[in-house]
């Protein structure tokens, strides 16, 4: 093996080990969304993050990698690596897949198609709680069509927005912002949850579950995160050798300043240093700094850390002042995080780092001006039009067709049983042998003495499994 071979071996380890970071991640979005919503909505939220993988892992492989980085396209989208074969996989630093130069195309899809189940998962984290299981087979597959297309025009060489020098490092934009963007226009068109908000208008808390499941949630994406941002770096020695461990340090500091930021916002605001908003606090700052990380110092990554942990305090309590319902806060931590973690880098891009990754220049504090801040105000503002009028053009389409939003009986079950025909918690709901109510626990109804075979215990059973009954 020679030298430049076992470089080709080392990053691609880096890069697949990364990219199960990444995948690991839905098991964070699975305990952070079920945390944070009603304990008979936990197994739809669960069967949704399986879904987002498999149905990004499926769309991405025939159709969304050749459109994100197929060689021969043009700005808009890539033209080839649709479906891809075995050598156009094997191959390194060749078309379709040329962009990628120190690893193959299959490590190159592996870790570029659970970015794209990531970005899937926060688009539901909006919509919890009342969407029809349905919608997540459809509304992923054309998602992941849209996400492909910005991931070009952002990330790609050919793209129109990475030719204008616009720098987001592993997806601020790609990913969060994008991912904020459908959410938001599914939000709106399904309205909020019953019970949500008042007739006048007043909203009502609707608090979550398990706030350790939350907690270990976070920790599990923080954790991820070490692939997300550094692995983004694709190689070993990009833009040299062992670079992805400073992405990796301003990725942590600008996390923890932002656990920081959020608590003492929400001591100061609501008075109390509440956890969620604690938890959303990392969330944010990850989110902005997911742009930034390779192009910063340490002391802006903690500073945009930070703001971003005061950006989510404010940004849960306006997007329900508004009338809008976000059950697990997915417009805050990653819409405007991920809009402050864009632009961000106008003012902070230290001019050297911005060489070295030949991307854009430097920002405004550091003498570049205000060109590059209008870069990033460019890009944010194009993919905002386009991925909010497509999702919200598709979604608003399968509304006025089939129906996206559970009906209000079926809400108030639970979509456990109405859409998979389980529960989460199934103790607390139906007769368990050897469950709550088999001693001196009773639940729904069910008599702290009556047998199991008895009829109460039949009844409530067909009760609980029946939402019309």
């Amino acid at each position: 093996m020679t030298i430049k071979e076992l470089g080709f071996a080392a990053s691609t380890i880096w890069v697949v080990l990364a990219a199960i970071l990444v995948m690991f991640m839905q098991a964070g979005f699975a305990f952070l969304e079920a945390g944070l919503t009603r304990m008979k909505n936990v197994g739809h939220i669960a069967a949704k993050n399986v879904l987002v993988l498999a149905i990004a892992s499926l769309v991405y492989y025939v159709v969304g990698f050749g459109i994100a980085f197929g060689d021969g396209g043009n700005g808009l989208w890539g033209g080839s690596g649709f479906l891809p074969t075995v050598d156009e996989l094997l191959t390194i630093g060749e078309s379709p897949f040329s962009w990628f130069s120190a690893i193959p195309g299959a490590a190159g899809y592996l870790f570029e198609v659970v970015f794209c189940a990531v970005s899937l998962a926060i688009v539901w984290g909006a919509m919890a709680e009342r969407t029809r299981l349905w919608v997540y087979f459809a509304f992923g597959a054309a998602y992941t069509l849209i996400y492909s297309l910005v991931s070009h025009w952002i990330w790609s060489p050919d793209g129109w927005l990475f030719s204008k020098g616009m720098q987001d490092f592993a997806g601020s934009t790609v990913v969060h912002y994008q991912g904020a963007l459908a959410g938001l226009a599914g939000a709106l068109l399904l309205g909020p949850r019953i019970g949500k908000f008042a007739a006048d208008g007043k909203p009502n808390a609707i608090p979550g579950h398990n706030m350790a499941f939350t907690t270990l949630g976070v920790i599990i994406l923080w954790f991820g995160w070490f692939g997300f941002n550094p692995g983004s770096t694709l190689s070993v020695d990009f833009p040299q050798v062992g670079f992805f461990a400073y992405v990796a340090l301003n990725t942590n500091l600008a996390a923890a300043a932002g656990v920081i930021g959020a608590v003492f916002t929400s001591w100061l605001v609501i008075k109390k240093p509440d956890l969620s908003m604690m938890l959303n606090g990392a969330i944010a700052a990850l989110v902005a700094i997911t742009a930034a990380c390779a192009f910063v110092a340490p002391w802006a990554a903690i500073l945009i850390g930070f703001i971003a942990g005061v950006i989510v305090v404010f940004g849960v309590l306006f997007v329900e002042r508004i009338g809008i319902d976000d059950p697990v806060g997915a417009l805050s931590a990653h819409g405007m995080a991920g809009i402050w973690g864009t632009l961000s880098l106008g003012f902070f891009t230290v001019p050297a780092l911005a060489g070295k990754l030949e991307t854009g220049g430097g920002g405004l504090f550091y003498g570049g001006g205000l060109h590059q801040l209008g870069i990033q105000a460019l890009g944010l503002t194009a993919v905002g039009v386009f991925t909010f009028a497509a999702s919200f053009g598709i979604l608003w389409l399968f509304k006025v067709t089939i129906g996206i939003r559970t009906e209000p009986e079926v809400e108030t079950a639970g979509l456990d049983v109405s859409e998979h025909g389980m529960w989460g918690y199934p103790e607390f709901y139906i007769p368990v042998p050897g469950g709550y109510g088999t001693d001196t626990h009773g639940h729904l109804g069910v008599s702290h003495t009556a047998p199991r075979s008895s009829p109460a215990s039949t009844s409530v059973a067909a009760t609980a499994l029946d939402p019309a009954g």
